[in-house]
């Protein structure tokens, strides 16, 4: 089999293992650049993904959107950063986007580096490297760095990986299933006591949740789509490595899908959207993640490639983190060429991932 062909069918199976009918009504609509189905509108294309973040207004706070789950999870607590508008709002992220950008990312960098050796020890042994269990301990590690907690880092991932299964479970479409809210308290209410409780621990929790939930989501299927692909040359070669780290973020989209509601009226690719629609914003196919393969050497424009950190004043302030993670961890393995010799989907995670991905050094 083609070595791309075999990467992306393997990284078909987080979609088809982990949500499957979602994922198979977005690839039967995705013919279309923008398709009305009821009262929700599915964005494909990436002019009109771009234009529905930027220029139609949008209510943060609705059911059924990042900003509602995060909300409802969280009691009501004020300062959730997904949800915010505002000063308050413009605030909160300029002080995360500072910490987050290039000089942040340089006093957080000597906290993962040691963890990343450390861990990819085995594989100059002949032994197993679990990219799960890396890609898990590195954001606890940076997520307790960058909020202060002193919490075991691994026991911090885990409760923000719950409690953003929870969450999702909690305001998934169909009959309410019995329990799930209680359970997303929960999960919500540990997480904040293992951040220590402080004032701001609803948008501590947050930034937990999203810096833990993307990296365990995007970083392991990066790395097999190095193994299957063929693309350790790619990684190993310090001129092309940027490159390749845009390129897999692309082809991953950690987020693949953005849940939003109209809060006014207007068009969104030419179709007319009215307020309290719901938007469905497919960051995946806006990128090209479904048709283009991965390739430091031709890579997708730099404008389509950053869609999958969203667009405009709500753009993923965390971009410079993602990519300076994936590239260390590509420059410790390259020399390795690690094959993958086990993969099992994650069933029940918030983000299409894989559960374990056992890799060992190649040829």
């Amino acid at each position: 089999m083609n070595p791309t062909r075999r990467a992306r069918r393997r990284d078909r199976r987080v979609y088809l293992g982990g949500h499957p009918l979602l994922f198979g009504l977005l690839a039967a609509t995705r013919g279309r650049p923008v398709r009305r189905v009821g009262g929700s509108v599915l964005v494909h294309d990436a002019h009109a993904y771009r234009e529905a973040l930027t220029r139609l207004p949008l209510d943060r706070t609705a059911p059924g959107t990042t900003g509602g789950a995060a909300r409802a999870a969280l009691e009501g607590e004020g300062g959730v950063l997904f949800d915010q508008e505002g000063g308050g709002h413009r605030a909160d992220r300029r002080a995360l986007a500072e910490r987050l950008g290039g000089a942040g990312v340089r006093e957080l960098r000597p906290h993962w580096q040691p963890l990343v050796v450390r861990r990819l020890l085995p594989l100059a042994r002949g032994g197993e490297v679990d990219a799960v269990e890396l890609a898990r301990e590195l954001a606890g590690v940076v997520v307790c760095a960058l909020l202060d907690c002193p919490a075991e880092p691994r026991v911090v991932a885990r409760a923000a990986a719950e409690a953003a299964a929870a969450s999702v479970r909690g305001h998934l479409p169909g009959p309410p299933r019995p329990g799930a809210r209680a359970a997303a308290a929960r999960t919500a209410a540990r997480l904040r006591d293992l951040l220590g409780g402080a004032p701001d621990d609803a948008l501590a929790a947050m930034v937990a949740v999203a810096a833990v939930n993307t990296t365990v989501a995007a970083l392991p299927r990066a790395v097999a789509w190095c193994a299957d692909a063929g693309l350790w040359d790619q990684a190993g070669d310090p001129r092309l490595r940027p490159r390749l780290v845009d390129e897999l973020l692309r082809v991953t989209a950690a987020s693949p899908l953005l849940p939003r509601v109209a809060a006014g009226d207007g068009s969104v690719g030419g179709c007319p959207v009215r307020a309290g629609d719901r938007l469905l914003l497919v960051a995946r196919h806006a990128a090209g993640a479904h048709r283009r393969d991965p390739d430091a050497r031709r890579p997708a424009p730099a404008g389509v490639a950053s869609l999958v950190f969203g667009a405009g004043p709500h753009a993923c302030p965390g971009a410079a983190l993602a990519r300076a993670q994936l590239a260390d961890v590509l420059e410790a393995l390259a020399p390795h060429r690690p094959v993958v010799s086990r993969a099992r989907v994650d069933r029940r995670a918030a983000l299409p991932g894989w559960r374990t991905l056992t890799v060992r050094a190649g040829a």
